[in-house]
């Protein structure tokens, strides 16, 4: 901690999960301060001298690591090759971590961390932020509520049309590097339907590589059975064309469907940060629809927090209060995709 009374953090990685959702974020939370970002381009180097003045720029995790008694938190957001290595450094070096979903390629290196942040005392936590978007929020609510009565299918797409692979890792790369959409968007859609119906026991998925040049999935489909007997239907792509709702919740007494994507990604890309005016606030048009067709209404959107999972962070570096993602939860989301690459591969449903 520093003289003001801030938690110094480090920053892996200044790609899009650094520059456009750790680094504002960490800035916006008044507890944290971003001492450090490594990151290895020069031009990438400068948006952060540019953006953040007072943060120092390391070329390599190594210069980092040298000021290790320096810092209170590292963040990874690394591509997902990295993630175990660099955690694994920080947890030895007694730093608390978090670490951009999806934690780790597999589970087994994801339960070594897991064990090794318990031997040393060292927090370690996940960044599954999509638990804080205004449609999980609003769903959870009505869950809660009982408004829908009992939910017994749950349907759940991240869809974009990107008909042109980027030249990244994230297209280029195979499942060896946790590239592909299963992971990446994939991760998100699982642990939202695992937060919201609990640990499921049989995955069944079809995965497709359609975009030439593509080193892993860009279309993949699971359906999950959820031990307390919800299906969750769950759709990620990158070849749409026109995208299916967000959310549809079929219960006992009413459905819930929602189409569109949170604002706050889109805020954080645009320079804008939590704090603002209708920071994570929906217009009434992008409001999901209650009820029983013919009498649907429009049902208020809660507004999205991202800045609660650093706030989260901050109480336990603090007090040692619970992390705001337990890595548990993030490595039964790693088995799950691994159950799902599975069955994709046999064409047969895979117990977990």
């Amino acid at each position: 901690m520093d003289s003001t009374g801030q938690f110094r953090v480090g920053l892996f990685g200044y790609g899009l999960a650094g520059a456009a959702f750790h680094a504002p974020l960490i800035e916006a939370q008044p507890r944290l301060r971003l001492d450090a970002v490594v990151t290895s381009s020069p031009d990438r180097a400068e948006q952060v001298a540019s953006r953040y003045p007072r943060t120092r720029v390391h070329a390599t995790a190594g210069e980092l690591f040298e000021r290790a008694d320096e810092l209170d938190l590292v963040v990874v957001a690394t591509p997902n090759s990295s993630h175990a290595d660099l955690t694994a450094r920080a947890l030895d070096a007694g730093i608390p971590v978090v670490v951009d979903k999806p934690f780790t390629p597999t589970s087994a290196e994801a339960r070594e961390l897991i064990s090794r942040a318990n031997d040393r005392a060292v927090p370690l936590t996940v960044f599954q932020n999509r638990r804080w978007d205004s449609d999980m929020l609003t769903l959870r609510e009505l869950l809660d509520s009982g408004e829908l009565g009992g939910v017994h299918r749950f349907e759940s797409r991240f869809e974009r049309w990107v008909p042109v692979p980027k030249d990244s890792w994230r297209d280029r790369g195979g499942p060896d590097e946790a590239g592909g959409v299963l992971y990446d968007l994939g991760s998100h859609l699982v642990d939202q339907a695992l937060c919201l119906f609990g640990d499921v026991d049989s995955v069944y998925a079809e995965t497709d590589t359609i975009r030439p040049g593509v080193g892993a999935d860009d279309d993949t489909f699971l359906s999950l059975r959820h031990t307390g007997g919800v299906h969750s239907h769950l759709w990620v792509s990158k070849l749409a064309a026109q995208q299916g709702p967000r959310f549809r919740v079929l219960g006992g007494r009413a459905a819930f469907t929602k189409y569109g994507l949170d604002p706050q990604e889109a805020a954080l890309r645009e320079g804008r940060v939590p704090g603002e005016q209708g920071w994570g606030e929906e217009p009434r048009e992008s409001w999901g629809s209650l009820g029983v067709e013919p009498e649907t209404r429009p049902h208020p959107s809660t507004p999205g927090r991202y800045q609660d999972f650093y706030a989260g962070v901050v109480e336990t570096l603090e007090s040692g209060a619970a992390p705001p993602v337990d890595p548990a939860d993030a490595l039964r989301g790693l088995e799950v995709i691994e159950a799902a690459r599975r069955s994709a591969a046999s064409g047969s449903v895979e117990h977990v």
